[in-house]
């Protein structure tokens, strides 16, 4: 007896290429027509205050953005943003999930709470933290410092990429929770009691059972959020506008300033060329690094 042809079936009479293919087709445009057109736009004399100025620049737009400090200086805000975030939302979020992995009256309630920020808008608790916490007369951290007889700290002026830092970080830290405390469900209790049992104090529980445990889902963690932090805009448009100066002013944000406010788009579009390659060298990076976690 013959055995049935699969490569050949069809589904209501086409084949599964004829059903793939509007589908296929439309992600890949959806994909490569922005990306091609911003590396076109890279290559042209594009400013909108000066319409007559048009035509083929090449490579001007990059070699002008090269040799521009504030590209520099916004990098190196991009980096340590996204570095300082990172070790404040995977320390926090790992230490958190150890706390609310513990019994205690009000366990379901405080979760819910500790969770919450994630789902507010960068916009709303951008101003909220602006007009709310850290202003220097009326916010909550001014009154807090007048108890203690100190004087206010004007957050955004004095420290500005502090503040920009613990507001990403207070979005991101319950996200972290999320995952690590998902996590923590399935560490063998078994494993901790034999443990405890052998006399291993709580750090060496923590250090040697449940840190292990949480490896790959850190991992997950710092892939998910470097790759969204690479964007952050929001929070710096709505609290600092880049500045002062440009002590603020990430990759994204100079990107804005040179497309909305110099209306250059060939210039706009050069600093776009160059974020999606930083983005796709951290991805490429990020990607390997949770394999090989994921094989261990």
């Amino acid at each position: 007896m013959n055995k049935p042809r699969t490569a050949g079936r069809t589904v209501g009479g086409l084949r599964p290429l004829a059903l793939q293919g509007p589908a296929v087709t439309l992600l890949f445009l959806w994909m490569i027509v922005p990306l091609a057109m911003t590396i076109w736009f890279s290559l042209q004399r594009y400013n909108l205050l000066m319409p007559g100025m048009t035509g083929f620049a090449g490579l001007e737009n990059y070699q002008y953005l090269f040799t521009d400090p504030a590209l520099w200086t916004a990098m190196l805000n991009t980096l340590l943003l996204v570095g300082w975030v990172l070790v404040i939302t995977v320390v926090g979020g790992t230490l958190l999930a150890v706390l609310f992995q513990q019994e205690f009256f009000g366990r379901g309630i405080a979760r819910v709470l500790v969770i919450s920020p994630f789902f507010v808008m960068p916009t709303v608790s951008a101003l909220v933290w602006k007009n709310l916490m850290m202003h220097p007369a009326n916010g909550v951290l001014a009154w807090v410092a007048s108890l203690f007889g100190a004087e206010p700290v004007d957050w955004f002026s004095s420290l500005p990429m502090t503040s920009i830092v613990i507001i990403v970080a207070w979005q991101w830290l319950p996200f972290a929770l999320l995952i690590l405390l998902t996590a923590m469900q399935s560490l063998d209790e078994d494993q901790v009691e034999a443990a405890r049992m052998d006399g291993a104090g709580p750090l060496s529980v923590f250090f040697f059972i449940t840190l292990p445990h949480l490896k790959r889902a850190i991992s997950v963690v710092i892939m998910i959020e470097m790759i969204f932090l690479l964007t952050v805009f929001a929070e710096i448009f709505v609290t600092t506008s880049g500045g002062p100066g440009l002590a603020t002013t990430n990759l994204a944000y100079l990107i804005y300033i040179r497309a909305l406010l110099d209306f250059d788009v060939g210039m706009a579009s050069a600093g776009g060329v160059v974020a999606i390659v930083l983005a796709n060298i951290v991805a490429i990076f990020l990607v390997r690094m949770v394999a090989k976690n994921l094989e261990d």
